[in-house]
């Protein structure tokens, strides 16, 4: 821990920037505001307050007396991989005080402004190589898996435009695009279900992460991030159905277009484990993940994909991401331990993407506006939505208490102003006996300010006999 305790305004920049930072990467708030605090105390401030929402970072440092606030507001950030990973680097060594605050924010303005690691042909080829794996897991056809990868290397395409109006509805046009290829492309090829299949190259516009983190939060009791997030996924989804259903609407498909199909012929065993390391490779890529992540993160899926296979068997369709996501959460928390380990967001993300948390909201969402069965299927969306936060909460609190033990319970409890605070003043013989037990004489609160002035008063004003 560092001796010289950091000035309060650079400490609460650069608490507000790490806050920033983290809530690009996705983390969830209460992890944030536990990051906040232990980075503070790390400075010599434990008198340090956070609130933290989707959008908006409150810190104040100081007392009652001589608390200060800085605020700070961020809308539509998203890092990549090796941008998570450097950010959390910092913040290892910001939690033991070993970097000077004003430096701290000029890494996290490098941080920022870090160059991507492949150029654009790269990563439009890993966006194809992702997309085509998740094809091979949803749908899996060859033919299927060819119409995967070239629309997942037209979307990829499409996503190196930065305009942050583009941004806007882009999601809604590569909807209406992918939809309107496979619906003029099904009677043609036999590309298994089109709607699981037009999915893949919306994997990473699919709030999947976005919807299991609100759960989260909300089971953490953080109510106003965890709803706020929560409708912000589920409009995201309607908006990706809306450019489905528009482009359905512009070729005339009928309702049971909408509906899951199964596939003619099966695919041999090995093709789903191939889809997952094409899935992997594909995420190593599009994002610029940092060298020594990839091992990491195929592990992650693997840990997942084996776990929802079990959960299949086990339990049904439905819920079979809780077993995935409670066997996938410990690993994920293990790996960011390690020494040359990969922070819990850069494995996290993939493997939500891979649960298809945020794909099953969209096929739910679709088929209620587009066939006459949809509700239940949409049911069924939130049910899994639902039981893959409940592995997440149960695989973290497992981890926990393995590996840092039972916590206490926090204790309510508000800080009375000093003005107003009362000051405990040893009995006569406790101050003449030094060392005696305070307890043996008890004691005696010394008066308010308020009081001793409002007796002081009274005392003025007291006729003299």
């Amino acid at each position: 821990m560092t001796d010289v305790v950091a000035d309060q305004a650079v400490l609460r920049r650069f608490l507000l920037g790490l806050a920033e930072g983290m809530n690009a990467a996705g983390e969830s708030v209460d992890k944030i505001g536990e990051t906040m605090t232990a980075v503070s105390k790390a400075y010599g401030r434990a008198d340090t307050d956070v609130v933290v929402l989707p959008t908006v970072v409150l810190i104040e440092t100081g007392g009652a007396e001589e608390g200060r606030v800085a605020i700070r507001s961020a809308i539509n950030v998203s890092f990549r991989f090796d941008q998570i990973a450097a950010l959390y680097r910092l913040i290892e060594v910001a939690r033991a005080g070993m970097i000077d605050p004003l430096d701290g924010i000029h890494r996290l303005n490098e941080i920022g402004a870090m160059h991507q690691r492949f150029g654009w042909p790269v990563r439009v080829f890993g966006h194809a190589v992702l997309t085509t794996g998740l094809a091979l897991l949803l749908a899996p056809t060859w033919q299927g898996a060819l119409v995967a990868f070239a629309l997942g290397a037209l979307i990829g395409l499409l996503k190196l435009v930065r305009s942050p109006t583009l941004q806007l509805v882009f999601p809604v046009f590569a909807a209406f695009v992918c939809a309107l290829s496979v619906f003029l492309l099904a009677p043609y090829i036999e590309i298994g279900d089109p709607i699981r299949l037009l999915i893949a190259p919306l994997a990473t516009f699919l709030p999947g992460g976005v919807l299991t983190t609100a759960t989260v939060e909300l089971a953490a009791g953080q109510m106003v991030a965890g709803a706020s997030r929560l409708v912000f996924g589920l409009v995201q989804l309607a908006l990706l159905a809306f450019g489905i259903l528009a482009a359905g609407t512009l070729i005339g498909v009928d309702d049971s277009t909408y509906v899951p199909l199964e596939t003619s012929a099966a695919l041999p065993w090995w093709v789903p484990l191939g889809g997952v390391l094409l899935f992997a490779i594909g995420n190593y890529l599009h994002f610029s993940a940092p060298r020594g992540a990839f091992g990491w993160v195929l592990l992650t899926l693997l840990v997942a994909f084996t776990g929802q296979q079990v959960g299949i068997v086990l339990v049904g369709q439905a819920v079979s991401g809780f077993i995935g996501a409670l066997a996938m959460t410990p690993v994920v928390l293990w790996i960011a331990t390690l020494r040359h380990g990969a922070p819990s967001q850069l494995t996290f993300l993939p493997a939500f993407w891979l649960l298809v948390p945020g794909a099953a909201g969209l096929v739910g969402i679709t088929e209620a506006v587009g066939s006459s069965a949809g509700l239940e299927s949409f049911a069924s969306a939130l049910t899994s939505v639902m039981s893959i936060a409940l592995g997440v909460l149960i695989g973290t609190a497992l981890y926990r208490v393995v590996h840092h033990g039972a916590e206490e319970i926090a204790q309510f409890h508000i800080d009375v102003p000093a003005a107003l605070a009362e000051a405990e003043e040893p009995p006569f013989w406790a101050r003449i006996l030094p060392g005696t037990p305070r307890s043996f004489w008890g004691r005696r609160p010394k008066p308010r300010r308020a009081d001793a002035g409002a007796q002081a008063e009274a005392d003025d004003r007291r006729p003299e006999r």
